[in-house]
C-alpha cells in the first residue's frame, strides 16, 4: 500500500525585485550608511565601541548601538563580552560579514574615487535651477 506523501514546495529563486522575497531585507539593512561604514571599520579588526566612534567620526552612540545590534541579529557583526568591569565588548566581523565587507570595499573606493564629480554635478544642477 503506497501512500502519497505531501510535494515539498518549490525552492524559489531569490529575486530582490519581488517584494516578498527576504533579500530586500539584506539590500535595505546594508544600504544604511552606518552599517556600511560600521562594516568596513570592523575588515580592519575587531574595535570596542569606542574606537569605533572615533573611527566613524559623527555617528552618535544611540545610533552606532542600534547599527550594531541589528548587524549583531542579521549575522554580519559578532559581539563579545568578555565580562570583565569595567566592561570590555569587541566587535568583529562574522564570516559573512567578511565576504559582504569584500563587496564594499569596492563601493568604497568608488565613492573616494567618484565623490568629486558627484559634487560638481551637484553644484551644476543647483546653479541651473537657482537653488
Amino acid at each position: 500500500m503506497s501512500r502519497d506523501l505531501p510535494k515539498a514546495p518549490a525552492a524559489s529563486i531569490p529575486d530582490v525585485f519581488d517584494p516578498t522575497c527576504s533579500s530586500r531585507h539584506a539590500l535595505e539593512l546594508i544600504a544604511s550608511k552606518w552599517a556600511m561604514l560600521i562594516i568596513s571599520a570592523l575588515e580592519e579588526g575587531p574595535m570596542r565601541n569606542a574606537a569605533l566612534m572615533r573611527r566613524l567620526g559623527d555617528v552618535s552612540q544611540k545610533m552606532l548601538t542600534q547599527t550594531l545590534k541589528e548587524l549583531e541579529r542579521n549575522g554580519l557583526v559578532i559581539r563579545e563580552d568578555r565580562k570583565t568591569v569595567p566592561p570590555h565588548v569587541v566587535y568583529s566581523l562574522s564570516p559573512v560579514g567578511r565576504s559582504l565587507s569584500e563587496t564594499l570595499l569596492v563601493l568604497d573606493r568608488w565613492a573616494e574615487t567618484h565623490f568629486g564629480a558627484l559634487d560638481a554635478a551637484r553644484e551644476r544642477y543647483d546653479a541651473e535651477r537657482g537653488k
